[in-house]
């Protein structure tokens, strides 16, 4: 390959980083070799701390390498590093948007700080806000956007000038199904129309899928590369979709699966039934004890499924199992309909002459899992924060764990965890420091505090991190750090706003593996997600828009409203489709025919 054609050239790079504190050296990178080529779509995937971001960072010329050599653009970017930020554009994951500037004078900021001259603005700034349908927000402050646009904003303000290299950190984490379309659908056309070369790291394998080349990256070695087909082999012949027989539902026979761990690699729920990716020479009669009789297919695999094999290969070839330490046993009615915790009615809650949530109904069981889904903007957040009593509602009744919400909301409080969207602890205190802090507010003392503490710590695999300030971890240590934090006091009702949000599918497996132990022991879940295949592991979910239900009951019911009738040979629609749908309809008012259960 002709050097001159390369966007990026690594050559052995190594990156590490020194941790005062604990004076421990990690190594970030080691000695990556990568050669990717100018006008391609390239995305870097791995589980959390595989150095995706540290190689971003490198690229854009923003720290330098320990050693090896890394060529931007046919420019050696540790010598001349000024010379390739001229020419590329680098967005970071948290892109710093000027949430009390107007979308245009956040475009003219970012402008001005590129020196782009005021002849070449016009033209660019129609394009970019036509491309991202923000023309009619200009006036809008970027505070008061949705998350979807947001994302869209900062992408514009990155290309306020024409680069020749586009650098992309997880741009659509926390963004909802339908604005993720419509950032790739803008990213596809930037390619198209500028023969621009962009590079994304990304959480999404589906994303990944869209790219011309996939980097995996693991531990700070790169692990396999290639086009998508080529990785999807790694799963090949190993890939079957099983039904549910004699009683079980999907969720108990991924469970059973998913433990499984000398035969399957991996195991999802979908559509009612569950895929499944085998180990290597698993024999179909160890499978069918396995299944206990359920029926079994093949199915071609997915991107998703070589990323599995590969990272269970690395890492001894077993999924995580789940140990149920301290989980309280479940009751005889565990999701009775009788055995309500949550009742939600008419609920209202608006700001000013904004209504963020409109008249919404619903109830929870005791041991369920509830999914509350819905665009950015769509009131979950609000939705979540009244039930948890951070925030009064406007009107309508609330009731959580047999309280009134309007005229009890601390007692409630003590019987609930949260786990709120945005990393929420204490950046400079230990995980440990934290741990005992949250106990403490819970009313956990002496004995019963440590015994708590010790006990999370082991549950969530934070053996050997309590000295790290949490600031300091990295995203899938701190979401798991979040999570002890909210169940140390062994509540009874768990709520969960976006805690995948940005986990890659390694961590989310784990996660939910957790979430479907403490569902059986009888803790009730309250989970909001923009990842739609997370809302299978739903006993029921909530569709909402604008404030407004659109749909409510199991996941195949909901789903049914999109597909009602499906041939034979025809695929079972994904949740994402689904949601899609289901939004789309509600918002050209033709309703999606609500279903309740």
């Amino acid at each position: 390959m002709d050097v001159g054609q390369l966007a990026v050239r690594a050559r052995a790079v190594h990156k590490a980083f020194y941790d005062k504190q604990t004076r421990i050296t990690q190594q970030a990178l080691k000695a990556v070799d990568l050669q990717i080529p100018s006008g391609s779509l390239t995305a870097l995937v791995g589980p959390d701390g595989a150095g995706k971001t540290t190689l971003l960072r490198l690229m854009a010329g923003l720290m330098q390498a320990d050693s090896g050599g890394l060529e931007v653009l046919g420019i050696d970017v540790d010598r001349e590093p000024q010379a390739v930020q001229d020419r590329i554009s680098y967005m970071p994951q948290r892109f710093g948007l000027y949430e009390d500037l107007s979308v245009q004078e956040n475009l003219d900021l970012y402008a001005d700080l590129h020196g782009v001259s005021a002849a070449q603005r016009s033209e660019r700034y129609r394009r970019l806000l036509h491309m991202t349908d923000l023309a009619r927000f200009t006036d809008r402050p970027a505070g008061k956007l949705s998350g979807g646009m947001k994302q869209k904003l900062g992408l514009a303000c990155t290309l306020v000038r024409s680069p020749d290299l586009l650098l992309l950190d997880e741009p659509t984490v926390g963004v909802d199904p339908l604005s993720r379309r419509e950032l790739w659908q803008i990213i596809q056309q930037l390619i198209a129309e500028e023969q621009l070369s962009v590079i994304v790291s990304t959480a999404y394998l589906d994303e990944a899928g869209l790219c011309d080349q996939v980097y995996v990256l693991h531990e700070g070695e790169l692990l396999a590369q290639g086009s998508p087909a080529q990785l999807r082999r790694h799963a090949a012949g190993r890939c079957y979709i099983a039904t549910p027989s004699n009683g079980q539902s999907a969720l108990q026979l991924q469970a059973r699966l998913i433990d499984a761990n000398r035969l399957i690699v991996d195991a999802v729920p979908h559509g009612g039934e569950v895929r499944l990716v085998t180990q290597a020479d698993v024999a179909q009669v160890q499978l069918s004890e396995l299944l206990g009789g359920a029926p079994l297919r093949g199915t071609e695999p997915q991107l998703e499924d070589g990323f599995m094999v590969l990272l269970r290969t690395r890492l001894g070839g077993a999924p995580a199992q789940v140990d149920a330490l301290e989980q309280k046993p479940p009751g005889d009615n565990v999701g009775s309909g009788s055995d309500v915790v949550i009742e939600v009615r008419d609920l209202v809650r608006t700001f000013g002459d904004f209504t963020a949530v409109a008249s919404t109904s619903f109830e929870v069981r005791r041991g369920e899992i509830f999914g509350l889904l819905g665009p950015n903007g769509a009131g979950k957040t609000t939705t979540f924060r009244m039930l948890c009593g951070l925030l009064p509602s406007t009107s309508g009744f609330l009731q959580v764990a047999g309280v009134n919400l309007r005229h009890a909301r601390a007692s409630a409080r003590r019987r609930i965890g949260y786990v709120s969207q945005k990393f929420s602890l204490y950046g400079n205190l230990t995980v440990l420091e934290n741990l005992r802090f949250f106990g403490g507010a819970y009313g956990l003392r002496g004995k019963q505090l440590k015994a708590r503490t010790d006990a999370v710590l082991e549950q969530f695999d934070l053996k050997g991190q309590e000295r790290t300030r949490s600031g300091e971890l990295p995203g899938g240590f701190k979401q798991r750090l979040a999570m002890a934090a909210g169940l140390i006091h062994e509540p009874e009702i768990l709520f969960l706003d976006e805690p995948t949000s940005g986990a890659d599918p390694l961590a989310r497996r784990s996660f939910w593996r957790r979430i479907t132990a403490l569902a059986e022991s009888g803790t009730t879940i309250i989970i909001t997600t923009h990842f739609m295949e997370e809302a299978e592991y739903c006993d029921r979910i909530l569709i909402q828009d604008a404030g407004k239900r659109l749909a409510m009951g199991t996941p195949q019911q909901v789903r049914e409203l999109v597909q009602p009738v499906r041939a034979p040979t025809q695929p079972v629609l994904s949740m994402e489709e689904t949601f899609i749908g289901i939004v789309e309809r509600g918002r050209n008012g033709l309703g999606a025919g609500e279903v309740q259960v």
